[in-house]
Order: C-alpha cells, then structure tokens, then sequence
C-alpha cells in the first residue's frame, strides 16, 4: 500500500458522507475539501442559463427525509445514507398507508440488503430507496413521510484547477461530482484527479492540464459551453467544427478504485494520440486491462467527444460503467474501493502522462545517408548506460522514421524499443543539431 494510496482512500473517506446531487451545497462542500489539497476555480452558474442544447436547472438542497412508523420510529432515514432519497425529490410532508407509499419506494430486490441510488432530475417526483428486506418488514399501516428539500433557482457550481505547462496546448482531465455516497462512482476518481494535479504540479509539464470537477452530463455540457474557443477556436455564435482550439487531448477518470483490471474506452475517433498512449501504456506495464471502442454512452467522454466538439478525448475506469454488481447501490462503500486500486490507477494516469508530454514528431536534418554519429560524440554519450546497444539502435530507428510524420511513439510501437529509450534518443539527436521539431 503506497502513501498516496493511504491519502486517497482518506480523501474518498471524508467525501463520503456528503450528500451531492447535479448542483447544491453538498457538491459546494465537497469542492471545498478538494480545495483544501489543490486550489480551485470556482464557477457557479444561474439557473436558466442556456448551454448547448440544455437549461442549467434549479438547484437542489435537502436537510432532512425520513419515514416513520405509527410509533414514531424512522424505518428510513436520510441521516443513515443520503442514498435513501431520490435525487431531486420535491418536498413532501403527509401521513400515507403504506399501499399509497410503495409506489415511491425503490428496492434492490435481487440484493435484499442493498440500497439503490435512483435520481429524478428533469421530472418533478419524490421517493425513497431502501433495502428490499426493510420493505418486506414493514407492515401495513399508516406511515409519516417527510422530505425536508428545496427546489428553487439557484446555481451550477463547477469547479477548475490548471497546472500550468510549457505550452498552452491542453490536456483535460475530468470527474463528475454528482454522486452521493458511492464510493468508486465517483468518489475514487475525483482522488485520483486530485492527486494527479498534485504530482504533475511538482514538475513543469510540457502541456498545460486543466482538471474539471463537474456534475455528470449537465457539468461537461455546461463547461463546453461556456469554453467553446478553448475547446475548438469557435466563438459561442459558430458552429464549425474541429477548428483547431487549445485543448488537445483529454481523459475522463471515473470507477478508479475498484478491484477490478484498469479498461481504457477509445476516443469516438478512435485514433486519437491518447488512445495511442494510453493503449501503449497499459500494454507496456504488463497489467491486465482492456481496450474497448467508444460507445455514446457511459460518462461525460460522450460530450467530449460529440461530433461538434471531436476532441480527442477517452475514458479511465477500472471496472467500467454499470460493469460491477455494485454499480449505483451502497455497496459501493469504502470497504469496495482500495488505497492499492487507486495508487494503480494514479500510476497508469502519471506513465501515460509522461509519453504524452514527451511525444514528438521530428525532422531528420541529415536525411541523405545515416549521419555519422561517432564524430559527434553520439555513443560516447551513451557511454555506461546499461542499455547501451538499446540506445544505438534508438537513435538510428529516430533517424530513420524522423520525417514529419511519425512520431516518437510511433517509432518506439513500430521497433518494439522503450519508449523512454526512444525518447532519449530523440533528446540526443536534437541536441547534436541532426533533429528539428
């Protein structure tokens, strides 16, 4: 178990209790802790606003929901698990039979002793989850129910943190924050983002990286709209796509502490350069994982990647969307995610990371003949390295596919070199003047 491992699982312990929903103060609270380990940007936007396709929608607070037997006695309570209440429920106060109250229970009833996570977000409706085998031991009667929400204009808060590079060029890195007390989905990715942009922060990237903290759908789409030139040089008025705009690759990181193997899902191009990295990374590491194609469904990858915007952009998961029998029910707990499962995922995320930023297409500047790399000092440069005849062939295989169109992954996949081996190379060769970018 690393030392980031333990300090992730300790920040998915302290977010865990909160209550958050797509806009409120339980996502306020939680971006305040998250503010606590990297400084953040926060963003709250009013309710009616138009983005993209979308209305950004009331917001949503809840203090308190139960229901009560005829003695008095919570037989569901919100302050046992914020699952218990359906996401967006309006409020209600009454006193019911329990035959009119079933209607608006939700259960698990292949897994009696779960809690399912249900939400109604665009349709006015209240309800309650609760375990199968609480319903079945509750006998008919008259029950008091009470939601104690609001539902009223408001805001959209998301939140932003930029670790600034040596370019402009932008690599995003996204979470959704929506999710109440699931423990993998969201929580464990929202660590890992946080301790990635810790760990990128202690170098000087060569790409800027912007971490984005939304709400899940309505977040991404609502960042998108308000960043249509970062995304593709298109002013809010246009509509072209693929202008070219700052952010050049993307990763969303969702389910990053499960037990599971890590699966990456490919950009809808599907060629993407973080696909290429990301497929090379994983293959490279010798873990067990799995490449998948993009599909228009899962997290907020879809908008990302919908055809107006076409960034390069894929998905991180372990075990992916809907893939576990946990997914969306309180057995995503914190006995369900691991500090070793998401020091994993940390790792693959800061490997794939460092190909990225050292990736590069280059210009052979002697490209009649092999150049001779002896009188320039070359292998006397790569005198004691252990992997001397390595590094020979790396920069010969440089040399070669150096003509403007491959680039240093390119090179390393088609010789079955390192790729920090390749890379090296390419750094020598630049230096000695026989490469250009």
């Amino acid at each position: 178990m690393t030392e980031s491992g333990e300090e992730m699982y300790a920040l998915v312990e302290r977010l865990y209790p909160l209550c958050r929903s797509i806009t409120g103060d339980g996502v306020r609270a939680t971006l305040r802790i998250v503010d606590e380990y990297i400084p953040l940007h926060v963003h709250e936007v009013p309710t009616g606003t138009q983005v993209l396709d979308w209305t950004v929608p009331q917001e949503w607070n809840i203090r308190d929901a139960y229901i009560a037997d005829g003695a008095g006695r919570r037989v569901v309570d919100f302050a046992a698990s914020s699952l218990h209440v359906l996401g967006y429920s309006v409020p209600v106060s009454a006193t019911m039979p329990l035959a009119e109250l079933r209607p608006h229970l939700h259960t698990l009833p292949d897994h009696p002793s779960w809690v399912p996570y249900r939400t109604s977000y665009y349709q006015p409706e209240w309800g309650f989850c609760l375990a199968q085998e609480t319903l079945d031991a509750m006998p008919d009667g008259e029950y008091e129910v009470r939601i104690d929400s609001t539902l009223a204009d408001g805001h959209l808060t998301y939140a932003e943190h930029v670790v600034p590079g040596q370019v402009p060029d932008e690599v995003i890195v996204s979470c959704h924050t929506c999710h109440p007390s699931l423990a993998n989905d969201n929580l464990a990715g929202i660590a890992v983002a946080v301790f990635l942009a810790r760990e990128l922060a202690e170098r000087t990237p060569y790409h800027t990286y912007r971490f984005v903290f939304a709400p899940g759908t309505i977040g991404a789409i609502t960042w998108l709209a308000r960043n249509r030139e970062r995304v593709n040089g298109a002013s809010p008025a246009r509509a072209e796509p693929r202008a070219r705009g700052m952010v050049r690759h993307g990763l969303v990181l969702a389910c990053a502490g499960d037990p599971g193997q890590l699966t990456y899902k490919r950009s809808r191009r599907g060629d993407a350069e973080i696909d290429q990295v990301m497929r090379h990374v994983l293959t490279a590491s010798g873990r067990p994982h799995r490449v998948t194609e993009f599909t228009p469904y899962g997290y907020d990858e879809r908008q990302y990647c919908s055809p107006g915007f076409d960034l390069g952009v894929g998905s991180l998961t372990r075990t992916p969307y809907a893939g576990y029998p946990e997914y969306h029910t309180s057995a995503d707990d914190l006995d369900f995610v691991s500090p070793d499962a998401m020091a994993d995922t940390l790792a693959v995320c800061r490997e794939a990371f460092a190909v990225l930023d050292r990736n590069r297409r280059y210009v052979n500047l002697s490209p009649y003949g092999e150049p001779q790399l002896g009188r320039r000092g070359l292998y006397d440069a790569l005198g004691g390295r252990s992997d001397t005849k390595q590094a020979q062939m790396a920069m010969l295989w440089v040399l070669s596919l150096s003509d403007g169109e491959h680039s240093l992954l390119d090179v390393a996949e088609r010789s079955g070199l390192p790729f920090d081996t390749v890379a090296d190379a390419a750094g020598a060769l630049h230096g000695a003047g026989l490469l250009k970018a």
